[in-house]
């Protein structure tokens, strides 16, 4: 942490808060996180031809994405809901480290950030991913679950590097 900053989500004696936001204006913010299912060609394969055994690998986890987005303050404790307006859910095969590289990106107008709602969305996204083929490899590896970008908000915009 760096110096001098204190965690909002603790209160003056230690204890575990939720951060009123109320006195914050709304504000348009938008978070794109990102992750990757790390699996064989021969898995990546299956995935792209459509012969998973239980069914559309892509198209579930497409849906997974978005619905746990607006899910979000119902699994992480002290998370606010929020009124999601926007969830894309990008899939991006990747042939050369075989693999799925899974992208939200979440929009909000509101008065506390998206940072969870797009960390969770890519989350559950890839653990779909590996749910629906994990019978034909079990050791996939899910890895690099981030937040990429950032922007609006009282600290403004964000870009990881690298």
């Amino acid at each position: 942490m760096a110096k001098g900053k204190k965690l909002s989500h603790i209160g003056a004696s230690g204890d575990a808060r939720m951060v009123d936001v109320s006195g914050k204006p709304n504000t348009s913010r938008t978070v794109i996180a990102q992750g990757r299912v790390n699996m064989s060609k021969a898995t990546l394969d299956l995935v792209l031809k459509g012969n998973a055994k239980k069914g559309d690998v892509l198209g579930a986890a497409r849906i997974a994405g978005i619905m746990a987005a607006k899910r979000t303050h119902d699994l992480i404790p002290l998370c606010h809901p929020l009124p999601v307006s926007q969830v894309i859910i990008d899939l991006t095969p990747d042939q050369k480290k075989p693999g799925i590289v899974v992208q939200a990106t979440v929009k909000v107008a509101g008065q506390t950030g998206v940072e969870m709602e797009a960390l969770t969305a890519v989350s559950v996204a890839c653990l779909t991913i590996y749910d629906m083929v994990k019978a034909a490899q079990r050791d996939m590896r899910i890895e690099n679950i981030r937040v990429i970008e950032k922007h609006g908000g009282k600290s403004g915009s964000y870009r990881a590097k690298g």
